[in-house]
């Protein structure tokens, strides 16, 4: 859980320092960020939490780990490798051991540190956890899936070949994007702009959801959509598949054409979680 805030906190601290960055000298700021660090490597401190429901985001969260970027120099990094890599000092690669019981496959992948990775995680390769993001037990990230900045993954979530899963560190205060437990990623999906999918849902192949996304529920009847200050939700156990919309308007609808949209056409079953316990096996 995110420290509360108050005076002499981390976060009242990080807010201070975020605010005036130019009255701080680089070792302060080094010194916060690897405080903050300790926080999101164990889980302890996250950029979004979930209280009765709901989920709240945690700006200063995001603000220390702008700080990181803002004090960091620009090294070598990988020096054992033919090839150089750049990148700043205070973003090194996250360590593992054995007894954390996280299987990383070789292959290509990175995982940068200042991100939470719960135990039984897999990672296969090559795949990309950014700083911040949080990652819960049991879960499978597949090849070439990413897992943005600040994005917070529940336990036993499957995020399936070639899935993105946007994070969302700037603006600050905008909510990252959020897959709750037991969600099913298919392959090639984009979740972006904040959105959450609600616990046990499932994502067909290629959906793709952004805060400009209307999404249609054939089941209840419901059309979902962003609204200010409130986020694209898929509820919990929504089966959903990539369709389409026909264009109503001007030349689009002479020449008989349509957008993309995603359809709730289900929700979870015993035949639909059946069809899903295979995955199982993988992890």
């Amino acid at each position: 859980m995110s420290e509360e805030r108050g005076a002499g906190t981390l976060a009242d601290r990080v807010a201070e320092a975020a605010a005036s960055p130019e009255k701080h000298s680089s070792d302060e700021l080094r010194a916060l960020f690897r405080e903050l660090k300790a926080g999101l490597n164990d889980g302890s401190i996250r950029a979004a939490t979930r209280q009765n429901g709901q989920w709240t985001v945690h700006p200063w969260v995001k603000e220390g780990i702008l700080l990181g970027f803002r004090a960091g120099g620009l090294v070598r990094a990988l020096a054992a490798s033919d090839f150089p890599f750049f990148d700043k000092d205070t973003m090194p690669l996250k360590m593992f051991d054995g007894p954390s019981r996280i299987r990383i496959v070789p292959g290509g992948t990175s995982v940068r540190d200042g991100c939470y990775i719960g135990p039984g995680v897999t990672i296969m390769p090559p795949a990309y956890v950014n700083v911040g993001a949080y990652v819960g037990a049991g879960t499978l990230i597949d090849s070439h899936a990413l897992v943005g900045s600040c994005a917070q993954v529940g336990e036993r979530v499957h995020i399936s070949a070639g899935a993105q899963i946007g994070g969302v560190l700037e603006p600050v205060g905008q909510l990252p994007v959020i897959l709750e437990d037991d969600v099913l990623v298919g392959g090639n999906c984009g979740i972006y702009e904040g959105t959450i999918v609600r616990e046990g849902a499932v994502l067909a192949s290629g959906v793709i959801l952004t805060g400009g996304t209307p999404v249609y529920d054939l089941v209840r009847g419901e059309e979902y959509r962003r609204v200010p200050g409130r986020p694209l939700e898929i509820p919990a156990r929504a089966v959903v598949v990539p369709g389409a919309r026909a264009v109503q308007e001007g030349r689009g609808r002479e020449w008989g054409l349509s957008l993309q949209t995603p359809v709730i056409v289900k929700y979870r079953d015993e035949k639909t979680d059946a069809s899903t316990a295979l995955e199982d096996v993988l992890r």
